[in-house]
């Protein structure tokens, strides 16, 4: 059997956290891959920490890590990638305004794809200010980039591990995950899913981070596709057949 590690990155989310046991319960009942979860906790200055430690002594299928300062979201999947040993990761945020569940809606396309995401499009719950200023970066970076995904930032993903940590990773990167797996070769798969107002702590980003920072970030993934190097082998010598290296 495969298997997964769930990351999730925690910044101050001390509400939510005993909120974990339950709403993955279902997912690690029904999901045909072994799972297991990853708290993040990016240098939280509340009781995420101490909720954590908890969680993770009562219920084996947690574990943690716990970066020395706060770090940003990016910083805090890189971890989690770097940090899984499994054959694929996941990726949810710990507001759960996506739910668990809705991985196995993608469980079936990973024979095919190398990352599998949600698109919240149809069914998204947040503010006016939040749904037109990701609409408006969604739709500039598509322009730009080609990815052809309509929600790239949407919290709820599953990534083929190995593909996780070999891809480019800086500030705001996560925005911009279906980009960068397409240019290191990787299959994309959206999937619609459900997505829920938020009910416990608060959103970490304001009109600078969500949109300005992203336009700014997406000239940057530009760059980066447009110089990319690829190469495939097509023959080698003897020596390196016998010895895969030299």
């Amino acid at each position: 059997m495969e298997s997964i590690c769930v990351i999730v990155p925690i910044y101050n989310e001390e509400e939510a956290i005993p909120k974990f046991p339950q709403e993955f319960s279902e997912y690690f009942e029904l999901s045909s891959l072994s799972a297991s979860v990853l708290l993040v906790n990016d240098g939280s200055t509340d009781a995420s920490l101490d909720l954590i430690e908890k969680l993770c002594l009562e219920d084996s299928r947690f574990h943690f890590i716990s970066l020395e300062k706060n770090s940003g979201l990016s910083s805090a999947l890189k971890a989690g990638f770097d940090y899984a040993k499994t054959d694929w990761v996941g990726y949810i945020d710990a507001d759960l305004q996506t739910k668990p569940t809705d991985f196995l809606k993608f469980e079936p396309y990973l024979d095919h794809f190398d990352l599998v995401l949600g698109d919240r499009s149809a069914s998204r719950k947040d503010s006016l200010v939040k749904k037109l200023s990701s609409r408006i970066a969604n739709s500039f970076r598509d322009f730009m980039l080609h990815d052809g995904v309509n929600d790239s930032g949407c919290p709820l993903k599953i990534l083929r591990r190995d593909l996780a940590v070999s891809i480019p990773f800086f500030k705001g990167m996560h925005r911009f995950i279906p980009a960068l797996v397409l240019m290191n070769g990787g299959k994309v798969k959206q999937v619609p899913i459900a997505h829920f107002p938020r009910v416990t702590g608060k959103s970490k980003f304001n009109l600078w981070n969500r949109m300005l920072s992203p336009l700014q970030d997406t000239f940057a993934v530009r760059w980066m596709t447009k110089r990319n190097i690829t190469y495939k082998i097509s023959s080698f010598d003897i020596l390196n057949q016998q010895n895969k290296s030299l």
